[in-house]
């Protein structure tokens, strides 16, 4: 029989490079959690726009359904949002300014947009109902960002509940963690984590604060460990470092847990300071520290992979045998700090000033303002070695990354940010009070 020598090559080429272009899309067509596959906000796509506004490089808009400070996740064609919506606004009572317990009556919801055309596939209400805590003024009942496995949908609604959704928005499973009263009454934001089945929820708050894991597949729980901490902010990251893989919360402490078990690994203290920012990290360090405020200067650490027990600097002293460098003056915000090609930079939440530090040493290279910024809450990305972050009013600045400062543009999107971005292989989707845009050429 005649043989085709040439099929089985062609046939080799062509598997080869559906499989290329299938991990290529799952690669860059994620942004599965908050800040991103990684948790770094570094942008994997290539193929985006380095400017945008009101009528340049807008593919979409959709108006926004509710209040929602979490940021936007991406999953193949599908976009993904939490928020809260005003059903009922109860009545002020007389010489009442601010009620006591919450009286008006919201829905908890999450909604999933086509990525392609913004169009609404549809809206779940996970709870209807009056609020079980209170929340500040100038915040919303919807702050934690959802994640995804690709599968299922898993949004935290602070103190009112953990849901799982299929992809279609089907109701897996729903948990109840409990309600408890915040710092100053003013509400929940860290977000859930996934990972190895494993759904990690944070809930400090000024009663009785912990750590859970639940069973990602069935809600269960699977391990709960009590935490010595008041109310915080900062979300949870998997530190997969060169000696284990760690699960690093933020409190009055750093704490590292074994994430299959919750046992503690090693544990760090902060002198002041409130848990907002989150880590980032790569091999052989994390960097961390507590977000400043008005009367404070945020700090940040460096730790080194393989740390054990109590690894907290002497007095007076700012490293320790697993505590490489500490700047107590390094000015971190609310933003997450943001770390590439060696350097970490730190972005103020207040005046558009960004700091730049060598990530081996701690030495500050520059402390420079971009120009004339309102307030910066959503954490600063990288995408196409360009440095990106926008201020609450839609003004974004492009830096030049790298020892030295420089600006490069800027642009802006009448509308009012506080979430941080999500991106694709080629859109960014940002999340406003008004819209939602999907930016790409």
């Amino acid at each position: 029989m005649k043989r085709n020598h040439h099929r089985l090559p062609v046939t080799i080429l062509f598997i080869t490079t559906g499989i290329l272009l299938f991990l290529s899309a799952c690669t860059t067509n994620e942004w599965p959690q908050f800040r991103g596959a990684g948790a770094d906000m570094i942008v994997a796509g290539k193929d985006l726009p380095s400017e945008w506004n009101d009528s340049l490089n807008i593919r979409w808009t959709q108006a926004m359904d509710g209040e929602s400070w979490s940021s936007p996740i991406v999953f193949g064609d599908k976009v993904f949002y939490s928020s809260a919506v005003l059903v009922e606004k109860a009545p002020i009572k007389e010489n009442e300014t601010l009620p006591s317990q919450p009286e008006d009556v919201y829905k908890w919801q999450l909604t999933c947009l086509n990525l392609n055309t913004g169009k609404n596939l549809w809206t779940v209400v996970s709870r209807e109902g009056k609020p079980r805590i209170t929340k500040h003024a100038g915040s919303t009942y919807a702050c934690e960002t959802p994640v995804t496995d690709g599968k299922h949908v898993y949004v935290c609604f602070g103190m009112h509940g953990v849901y799982c959704y299929d992809l279609n928005g089907t109701l897996v499973w729903e948990k109840d963690l409990g309600a408890y009263e915040t710092q100053r009454g003013w509400g929940t934001g860290s977000s859930p984590v996934l990972y190895k089945q494993l759904l990690f929820v944070l809930v400090d708050n000024e009663e009785s604060s912990f750590l859970v894991a639940l069973d990602a597949l069935t809600g269960e729980e699977k391990w709960k460990v009590a935490r010595d901490e008041k109310t915080t902010y900062s979300t949870p990251v998997i530190w997969k470092n060169t000696q284990r893989t760690e699960l690093v919360t933020l409190g009055s402490l750093a704490r590292s847990y074994n994430p299959e078990n919750g046992e503690l690994i090693w544990e760090l203290a902060f002198e002041k300071g409130r848990a907002v920012a989150s880590p980032v990290f790569d091999k052989e360090k994390i960097y961390l520290g507590l977000s400043g405020g008005p009367r404070d200067i945020g700090s940040l650490y460096a730790v080194k992979a393989g740390a054990e027990g109590n690894i907290s600097p002497a007095p007076g002293e700012s490293t320790s045998e697993f505590v490489a460098w500490s700047d107590s003056l390094a000015g971190l915000c609310y933003p997450s700090p943001l770390l590439y090609n060696g350097l970490l930079y730190v972005l103020s939440d207040r005046g558009g000033e960004i700091s730049c530090f060598d990530a081996t040493s701690g030495e500050r290279l520059y402390k420079k303002s971009a120009g004339k910024s309102a307030a910066c809450w959503a954490s600063p990305w990288i995408c196409n070695d360009r440095l990106y972050f926008y201020d609450e009013k839609g003004l974004t600045y492009v830096l030049k990354p790298g020892r030295t400062f420089e600006v490069l543009s800027s642009h802006s999107i009448d509308d009012k940010f506080w979430s941080s971005i999500a991106a694709t292989n080629d859109a960014y989707i940002l999340k406003g009070v008004k819209n939602i845009y999907c930016v790409g050429k």
